[in-house]
């Protein structure tokens, strides 16, 4: 594959936007290019919420948009308004790879209309409705090496999944997990009316998201088993919506094979801090969520709440950016991707 790689993105929203935006915040410009934006709205909004973010902060760079296009830094993103994949030429952009952002498809029929309309290669930016629906299910840090590269889609999970997984994954290594409660209080989001409306076939999500802390469906347990099999039937999930914008945190209970306690918790969290640099942090400082804001980890374990029992039951707290940490792993997962691929066609020219 020659270099840049180019980028195309469906659905220019939150997810859409930081994405991105970690490309250029990541230096990752020599190694892709994003040549084509697929989004409904106007290209004036586009450009707008590309430069003033709310939660993210002026863009680090110049913004603008003329004659059909974002120019971000000088170099031009043709944006298309589409409804359905079909109705882009992907094709005329040379587009390697999609990064589906909108999160309005889940099944591999839908994904393929992607594929089918001219590009070869899907990044989802969400779980797929089941596990075969997509070639691969990746959470960075995890089970990032299980890509060979021939992949032609492939889910990036969710912010929740990538927070939670690698943390279980080395309690359940180091001490075996026996049952797990895991409870997110999640940042409120863009399917949550701002006053009581008829928003939502959930009456909870017809209720004003600034003013209650509301219980939601999720689906995390599931994603959980996905990616960590050996702790099928062992762990439930619920979810809570609470009225900040953004940084969400997963407090789990635990109950482990081994009787250990927090120091020994917490010592295996700070080493491993180590193993995947920017995939886990720790911090056992007094912290509130807005410290987290920006912050591209995607989990970092709040050491000052790790409670032990003495029976095998522990209790962690795990911070995370929901949007921008996520953002950040959909980019590791494109690097694997992609280098993956690199060493595959190298092998096959040798």
């Amino acid at each position: 594959m020659n270099f840049p790689v180019r980028l195309a993105i469906n659905g220019y929203g939150r997810i859409g936007r930081c994405v991105l935006r970690a490309l250029q915040e990541s230096g990752r410009g020599d190694y892709y290019q994003v040549v084509l934006v697929n989004e409904p709205s106007d290209l004036d909004s586009m450009a707008y919420l590309t430069r003033f973010d709310s939660t993210h902060g002026i863009f680090p760079g110049d913004v603008s948009a003329e004659d059909g296009h974002l120019r971000i830094n000088g170099q031009k993103i043709r944006v298309t308004h589409a409804d359905s994949p079909e109705a882009v030429d992907w094709r005329a952009e040379g587009v390697d790879y999609l990064l589906e952002c909108s999160g309005q498809y889940g099944s591999r029929e839908g994904l393929m209309r992607f594929v089918g309309a001219g590009c070869p290669r899907v990044l989802v930016s969400q779980p797929a409705n089941s596990a075969q629906d997509v070639d691969a299910t990746i959470v960075h840090g995890v089970n990032h090496e299980s890509l060979h590269g021939g992949e032609t889609i492939v889910s990036a999970a969710s912010c929740t999944t990538n927070a939670i997984v690698p943390v279980l994954d080395l309690l359940d290594r180091a001490y075996g997990i026996r049952h797990a409660l895991l409870t997110t209080l999640h940042s409120v989001m863009n399917d949550q009316p701002l006053i009581d409306g008829y928003h939502h076939r959930d009456l909870r999500r017809t209720r004003s998201a600034m003013q209650s802390i509301v219980p939601v469906s999720t689906g995390l347990a599931q994603g959980v088993e996905r990616l960590l099999p050996n702790l099928a039937g062992k762990v439930q999930a619920k979810a809570i919506r609470v009225p900040i914008h953004n940084v969400s945190a997963i407090d789990m209970v635990l109950n482990l094979r081994e009787n250990e306690g927090a120091d020994a918790i917490n010592a295996l969290m700070r080493d491993a801090t180590e193993i995947v640099p920017g995939l886990l942090d720790y911090s056992d400082n007094p912290h509130a969520s807005i410290d987290f804001n920006h912050n591209p980890h995607s989990a970092i374990v709040d050491g000052s709440q790790t409670r032990t029992n003495g029976d095998g039951f522990a209790n962690l707290f795990i911070w995370f950016d929901n949007e921008w940490g996520f953002a950040n792993r959909m980019l590791d997962v494109l690097d694997c991707w992609v280098g993956k691929r690199e060493q595959g066609g190298a092998a096959a020219r040798r």
